[in-house]
């Protein structure tokens, strides 16, 4: 009972925000719609598939350590032409889902504990109910609570998370998701998120893309060669998709912790490297260089926006794109 005293506050305060006025427009030609079905919320975008919330666990392939299953993660996610961007359980590391949240380096209830690397066995995140998904004026939204469950010593929820989901079409080439979650101790015991070189809102990019068919670049104007560890208010990340170009801009909301002023957020970019190919990942991680304790009895924010589209962004584009849906969406 204790973790669903938050829905009533939660669900007021999500869709007053939903229902302001924007002062950037959305496109009324482009359709939205939404089914559930194979375990998932499907967001529909003129027909096509480009928002997928995984609500029933997902088990890994056969063979594979059965403690990498998880739900509550987003895939697929595609561009307004269907084109993909995301990858779950890739070989390499197969607790990577999509775009997901988990966190790395925990400390609670006298333990240190792991929500990312599922096979450890000491933490997890399950997906526990969507508690409403509306048509709105500009869009589509839905509000999904997440557990991250204590598995080691006991079961036990540890923290709640409320997600706030507003998805807008811009135009035929370019949506918008507004991705807020809020969070809460799930016990009347501290959360502690201790520094660490990765987690948070992360994105694992593409199959397709390599470091030599896709780019990185920074609100600084930095290539992905030296983004790792710097910070950023934005990341672009965009290549060849099929015989088309795509990509997402995300976007980090000024009042998350650990968001320096024109500076942004710490960021974790896999280098060119990675698993020999240049395989891609990133990851907006505010704890990256601190710790963030969250106290019983008290709430906690963190925001980001994605810009997906078809087509090519420079830097130009990307920090006019951030300005025109953060600033000014306030």
């Amino acid at each position: 009972m204790y973790k669903y005293c938050l829905y009533t506050f939660l669900t007021f305060i999500f869709f007053i925000s939903c229902s302001t006025n924007k002062k950037y427009p959305t496109s009324k030609a482009e359709v939205l719609s939404y089914e559930q079905s194979d375990g998932r919320l499907k967001v529909m975008m003129n027909g096509v598939e480009i928002w997928g919330h995984q609500y029933e666990v997902m088990v890994p392939p056969a063979g594979v350590n059965p403690a990498f299953a998880r739900s509550g993660f987003n895939h697929p996610v595609k561009t307004p032409s269907g084109k993909l961007l995301t990858w779950i359980q890739a070989p390499d590391h197969y607790h990577h889902y999509g775009i997901w949240n988990p966190w790395t380096h925990v400390q609670y209830d006298g333990d240190t504990l792991d929500f990312w690397n599922l096979n450890g066995k000491q933490g997890t995140v399950k997906w526990e109910a969507f508690t409403s998904i509306k048509k709105q004026k500009n869009g589509l939204s839905y509000e999904a609570v997440h557990d991250h469950v204590r598995l080691r010593k006991s079961e036990e929820t540890a923290l709640v998370e409320k997600q706030g989901i507003l998805i807008e079409p811009i135009s035929k080439d370019e949506y918008l998701v507004n991705f807020d979650s809020y969070y809460e101790c799930g016990t009347d015991k501290a959360f502690k998120i201790l520094e660490y070189r990765y987690a948070g809102f992360g994105w694992r990019c593409t199959q397709e893309w390599n470091k030599d068919n896709s780019m990185v670049l920074t609100s600084k104007n930095i290539e992905r060669k030296g983004a790792d560890g710097t910070r950023a208010k934005w990341i672009l990340v965009q290549g060849t998709l099929g015989d088309g170009y795509g990509g997402i801009l995300m976007m980090s909301d000024p009042s998350n912790y650990n968001h320096v002023p024109n500076e942004g957020e710490p960021i974790r970019i896999w280098p060119e490297n990675s698993n020999g190919r240049g395989d891609m990942f990133a990851n907006f991680s505010p704890t990256k260089n601190m710790d963030w304790l969250l106290e019983p009895g008290k709430k906690y924010h963190l925001g980001y926006k994605l810009l997906v589209f078809d087509g090519k962004y420079d830097f130009d584009m990307a920090e006019a794109a951030y300005n025109k849906y953060l600033a000014t969406n306030k």
